[in-house]
């Protein structure tokens, strides 16, 4: 093997490491996704919960827009706008803050 090596290697046309850590986290891999159309209202309805769409910077609302719905093993929810996180949810639909203030905070 050493006899191979030395006759067939070639050095790295670049020093480091090829590796690329994957970016996606596996939450929005492994859960069940599914695509809805915004209402009216500015609001989704999924496995009986209606969820309210909240105020973003970027876009005045969501009307008419597909949005994609993650549901998380732990029953929480997320809703995707593309690659955009446009809000987020407990199990029960309920809203929570904590997205909507960073979606804030950022502008």
């Amino acid at each position: 093997m050493a006899q191979h090596n030395e006759r067939f290697a070639v050095k790295a046309a670049e020093d480091g490491s090829a590796f690329v850590p994957y970016a996606t986290p596996l939450d929005d891999i492994l859960c069940v996704e599914e695509e809805r159309i915004v209402g009216h209202d500015n609001t989704v309805r999924y496995e009986g919960r209606v969820l309210q769409i909240p105020e973003a910077r970027h876009r005045h609302h969501f009307v008419k827009a597909k949005v994609k719905v993650h549901e998380y093993a732990d029953g929480s929810l997320a809703l995707f706008h593309g690659p955009r996180r446009i809000a987020d949810y407990d199990a029960a639909g309920t809203l929570l803050q904590d997205n909507a203030s960073k979606e804030k905070s950022a502008a």
